[in-house]
């Protein structure tokens, strides 16, 4: 494996952005369980420590993976999350963005690497509302196409 199939550590990214919504805040409730009323009940918040209702955490950082846009050539998956820290709370109607710096790589078996990211989630603000240390199992032969660790297809055989 070569330097130049694996990102150079330093490399910076910095994403687009994503309004997290009262609707996506209610469906993401229904899916996982998470009831709380700091995230669903309006006048139970507005009695709280942060007077309003907020984005689940687990959201937000869910979004943040998605905003990166992973390549599935590249990233064969997520292998860790470490130090994950909840800064501040996302509000309702907050834009987040996420600014990523690959901080190691190293390999760990033929055609693949770990590759470590320090990740922050901002708002429009540049206030840090998350930060968290990734790792990605990465493939360094995207173009093999006799690998055997291929991304997923979906509803297929389900």
């Amino acid at each position: 494996m070569s330097s130049t199939e694996l990102p150079e550590i330093g490399f910076h990214l910095r994403t687009n952005e994503r309004t997290v919504t009262a609707v996506e805040v209610e469906e993401f409730a229904r899916l996982t369980g998470d009831l709380h009323p700091l995230h669903l009940d309006e006048e139970w918040a507005k009695s709280s420590l942060f007077e309003e209702r907020i984005a689940p955490g687990m959201l937000v950082l869910s979004y943040s993976i998605a905003l990166v846009e992973l390549d599935p050539g590249r990233v064969v998956a997520l292998r860790r999350l470490r130090n994950v820290v909840f800064k501040r709370p996302t509000r309702l109607n907050d834009k987040i963005h996420v600014e990523a710096v690959v901080t190691s790589s190293r390999e760990v078996g033929p055609d693949l690497a770990l590759v470590g990211l320090r990740w922050i989630v901002r708002n429009a603000a540049e206030q840090t509302l998350l930060r968290a240390s990734i790792e990605v199992l990465w493939n360094t032969a995207p173009d093999d196409p006799d690998r055997s660790l291929k991304a997923p297809r979906l509803h297929e055989g389900s």
